[in-house]
């Protein structure tokens, strides 16, 4: 036995993976990062890092340069997401009782630009080769858990596609029943922290605070906890995210799950990029009405003065934030309407090239570090809305709309806000999140509707129609 840290990546050659990366996702404890059939997807644990507290960003970059600092890397792909690889899951608040974590996986297939790979990751003196990396793989694939008999008589896939719509939501239960849907198998579907009525209130006290000119937005969120006597399958839950919710980042870590539409930051060499989103409209809204639902879309969402001020709020959080470490940034001028199956946002990019800070360009957790949290999923000012979400929320939001993502060695790396999934809590239960943005003129009984919107992908993938 050793203590250097190796890995191998070989290329996937002439292998027919048809459905792309969401075919790997065959095991309920997956990890997963995958878009428009494109990803990474992370099977076992060598290594794992743990913190809680305002320095969690800073101790993860740290440990995780100090990991690959000395490893032996064998590359033959070289492309973003190969070579030494960690998936992670990081609270949304410094005072969270959760651990945020990065989990270093045993064996990562990857797939990209119409490319597939395959990494084998070890601490073990023994022969480190494409045989020894095919057969963990087949190890791992052939021991999937229950939810492999939806693949059954399928090969894994390499298939990256084009464009299509997408999703956003995260996880004791308690309280009770709150509405009459349609259940799976006996389902029960019961309040968090909050009832609807407590929740709508502290919405109302949110905006009263807002008037006094304290802050200019706030986000709330609330929990709801679906019970499923029948189990609750992380594969089957991230497949069917991936289908549904192209457009979107389905993530699967360490037991939360979901499919996200925000991206925090995405780097690859020196350019940062990230997706803010912030102004949103239920799909179902435009039921009923005259012409195509996109004319809808933009009549009622991108000619909201309410909904553009919130969206403008979220833009210049980040902008500000990641202004330090960049050389050259731009963003739309004006956002577009992204058109998800559930929900329309207003969506803007925002690109930049990063600079040197104190000579070395800044990792993925650097940036995190600076940026987290946004506007679109805290509020603005940061230390007042952080305030009163603890002081109104009464929830503990763990890794909801906290960062979710990868890095590998080089710096490169994706993290979306865990938005529109849920944390897995027991074989039976899982803690479904929802957060809204609160500003002047927001009114209660419509947010709490865009809540439902935005559980909708999450209890859809339950088999719970909403």
């Amino acid at each position: 036995m050793t203590s250097t840290f190796r890995t191998l990546t070989v290329p996937l050659d002439g292998k027919a993976f048809p459905g792309g990366l969401p075919s790997f996702l065959v095991r309920d404890d997956v990890l997963c990062w995958t878009r428009r059939e494109a990803g990474l997807a992370g099977f076992g644990e060598i290594a794992r890092f743990t913190a809680t507290g305002p320095d969690r960003f800073l101790e993860a970059d740290i440990w995780w340069r100090h990991l690959v600092l000395e490893a032996e890397v064998a590359d033959s792909v070289e492309l973003p997401g190969t070579g030494p690889v960690a998936f992670g899951s990081f609270a949304f608040s410094k005072t969270s009782a959760h651990e945020s974590r990065l989990i270093v996986p045993e064996i990562v297939v990857g797939v990209r630009d119409n490319q597939a790979w395959l990494t084998q990751l070890t601490f073990d003196g023994g022969p480190l080769t494409e045989e020894t990396a095919l057969a963990a793989l087949d190890r791992w694939l052939d021991g999937g858990s229950d939810a492999a008999s939806a693949t059954e008589g399928t090969t894994p896939a390499a298939d990256p596609a084009g464009d299509a719509p997408v999703g956003d939501v995260p996880g004791q239960a308690r309280g009770a029943v709150v509405r009459p849907l349609p259940l799976a198998a006996g389902a029960t579907l019961h309040t968090g922290s909050l009832s609807e009525e407590a929740w709508m209130e502290a919405v109302a006290a949110g905006v009263a605070e807002i008037r006094t000119g304290a802050l200019e937005k706030l986000v709330l969120a609330r929990d709801v906890v679906a019970t499923i006597p029948s189990g609750v399958h992380a594969a089957d839950v991230l497949r069917e995210l991936a289908a549904r919710y192209r457009e979107c980042w389905t993530y699967g870590v360490d037991g939360l799950v979901g499919a996200t539409p925000e991206m925090l930051i995405q780097v690859e060499g020196r350019t940062a990029q990230a997706r803010v989103l912030a102004g949103t409209l239920d799909r179902r809204d435009a039921h009923g009405e005259d012409g195509p639902p996109m004319d809808y879309a933009t009549r009622v969402l991108a000619g909201s003065e309410k909904q553009r001020h919130e969206h403008e709020i979220a833009i210049q959080s980040l902008t500000k934030q990641l202004a330090p470490f960049s050389e050259a940034m731009n963003a739309h001028d004006e956002p577009f309407i992204l058109e998800l199956p559930n929900v329309w946002h207003l969506a803007s990019d925002v690109k930049a090239e990063l600079t040197e800070v104190e000579g070395h360009v800044p990792t993925c957790l650097a940036l995190i570090n600076a940026l987290h949290p946004t506007a679109a999923v805290c509020g603005t000012p940061t230390l007042v809305a952080g305030e009163l979400i603890r002081k109104l929320e009464h929830l503990d939001r763990g890794p909801y709309a906290g960062p979710v993502g990868w890095l590998d060695a080089a710096g490169n790396g994706e993290w979306g806000i865990a938005l529109r999934g849920a944390v897995i809590e027991s074989p039976e239960t899982v803690r479904l999140y929802a957060g809204c943005g609160i500003v002047d003129g927001s009114q209660p009984e419509a947010e709490l509707a865009e809540t439902w919107a935005k559980f909708r992908p999450m209890l859809e993938s339950l088999g719970i129609n909403s």
